[in-house]
């Protein structure tokens, strides 16, 4: 089976540190990127403000982490467009997303809304499929998106923007978490919203993907049966570990991604088990069934 081909790698998209830290990618969005890149994170965690222009109010997505300057440069937005944090929304529980949530949404006086209570917290709003955030002159459609983590939610702009956290990312493919994690639920999302024919992605990590979103969500879900087969191949021949069989699947990859290469690994082989292809053996290992 061959890899399928990264739709992106033709695209005109910022390299890699060279991620603005402020764009407004249409009017009704701003993103502004924190100040935690690494390799899990890419450039960093993009925080995005979201509101129709001139009409004073606006949500904040993803604050990210808790970082003096990242608030200031959000602050600086704000001022920009003349607006009021009217709610804090939280696309899924990761620090890299959620820290921010709480001690920003005290400081600006609003609410935290997330897919669960622990993230909303105290006075918090819990979103599930199909809520709507509402907003002078606009209002975000909140899409369940579970897979990378169960809490995992996407929010549609009326201009058919998808916001969509880490279910996609501006470069490469994002991590399904394990044991939280659902490869078949991740899939089942990503049909999600290619159903809804967004008219761009804006990304928790990465640069906003406005070409052919479509190819890039099928590319996605084309990736994620290939590395099936890795694993079904790679075990073909007998019994190997997790680690063994992240060595050989992701021998090309930087080994700072291993540890995340590794929940998706084991996430994998438990939607292959569901399904009768592959068994536990001894230990760590696994084998075809």
């Amino acid at each position: 089976m061959d890899a399928p081909v990264d739709p992106r790698r033709s695209w005109s998209l910022p390299a890699p540190g060279e991620l603005a830290r402020t764009a407004e990618p249409e009017p009704l969005v701003t993103r502004v990127l924190a100040p935690n890149p690494s390799p899990m994170t890419l450039d960093g965690t993009n925080t995005y403000v979201v509101g129709a222009p001139g009409s004073g109010q606006v949500v904040v997505v993803d604050p990210g982490p808790d970082d003096p300057a990242h608030l200031a440069a959000v602050t600086e937005v704000l001022t920009a467009r003349d607006a009021e944090v009217v709610a804090v929304l939280v696309t899924h529980h990761h620090g890299d997303h959620a820290e921010a949530a709480r001690p920003w949404a005290e400081r600006f006086g609003v609410a935290v809304a997330a897919g669960s209570g622990d993230v909303a917290g105290p006075g918090g709003r819990v979103l599930e499929d199909g809520d709507t955030v509402p907003l002078a002159g606009t209002a975000l459609t909140v899409v369940a998106t579970p897979g990378h983590t169960r809490d995992h939610l996407a929010f549609r702009t009326e201009t058919g923007s998808v916001l969509v956290g880490d279910h996609v990312l501006g470069r490469g493919t994002s991590v399904v978490t394990h044991p939280e994690g659902d490869v078949l639920a991740y899939l089942d999302s990503l049909r999600r919203v290619h159903r809804l024919g967004p008219a761009a992605l804006y990304c928790g990590h990465g640069p906003e993907l406005t070409e052919d979103v479509g190819a890039v969500l099928e590319f996605y879900a084309a990736h994620r049966t290939y590395r099936e087969w890795q694993l079904v191949d790679a075990l073909l021949p007998g019994p190997r570990t997790v680690a063994e069989l992240v060595a050989h699947v992701y021998a090309e990859v930087p080994r700072a991604v291993w540890p995340a290469a590794e929940q998706s690994t084991r996430a994998t082989l438990a939607k292959l088990s569901a399904t009768g292809q592959v068994v536990r053996g001894a230990g760590d290992s696994w084998r075809v069934a």
